[in-house]
């Protein structure tokens, strides 16, 4: 009798734990008929495969298995945007776009979570006052790869106080100010795909 109760407990605690697993994978609402404007949509034309994106950024996109921002969601509000998704939007981060509009807009990741996340490149001292979490510090955040801001850097927008954009040649670079001590990171080196830096 004993034997059999520990068995029955084992098999429910197996069942709870595959139910929470799958219900954390589920957190984005199921939007059936969006899903199938969407795919017939995508059916009838050719889909960009992420030309001239970063190898890490699509690595990254594929580790927290976000989705484009449809054109039937492009200019929704940050709010309103699903789980899952990715775009692009100004500093303020209030309409998310589909594509990339100007060199004023950054990659903006919404994760499964819901939350909303600035992409971009940083140089390594930048990343530094990040991970020893100070407070009130700046970060120089770039839309590709260039001389010492080699690193992707995610940083969630909550976390950002102010954010401006100023354009230095060619380039296009976002000062975030940040003045709480983030909780959340992630980062790689741009010449080193998969290795994460401790």
């Amino acid at each position: 009798m004993k034997r059999w109760l520990t068995y029955l407990i084992m098999v429910l605690l197996l069942l709870g734990v595959l139910g929470y697993y799958v219900l954390s994978k589920l957190t984005a609402p199921l939007q059936l008929d969006l899903m199938w404007k969407t795919t017939k949509k995508q059916s009838t034309a050719s889909v960009p495969k992420g030309k001239d994106v970063p190898e890490e950024i699509l690595a990254l996109r594929e580790r927290y298995h976000l989705r484009p921002l449809t054109e039937m969601e492009h200019g929704t509000r940050v709010q309103e945007v699903p789980n899952g998704r990715y775009g692009f939007a100004t500093c303020d981060v209030q309409t998310v776009d589909a594509t990339r509009t100007n060199s004023a807009s950054l990659e903006i990741h919404k994760h499964l979570d819901g939350i909303v996340f600035y992409v971009g490149y940083a140089s390594e001292d930048h990343v530094e006052k990040y991970l020893t979490r100070q407070k009130n510090f700046h970060i120089l955040l770039f839309l590709e790869p260039r001389g010492k801001a080699s690193l992707l850097l995610e940083i969630p927008v909550a976390f950002v106080s102010k954010c401006t954009f100023s354009s230095v040649g060619d380039r296009s670079q976002f000062d975030l100010f940040v003045t709480a001590i983030p909780e959340l990171q992630s980062f790689r080196r741009a010449s080193h795909l998969g290795e994460p830096k401790a």
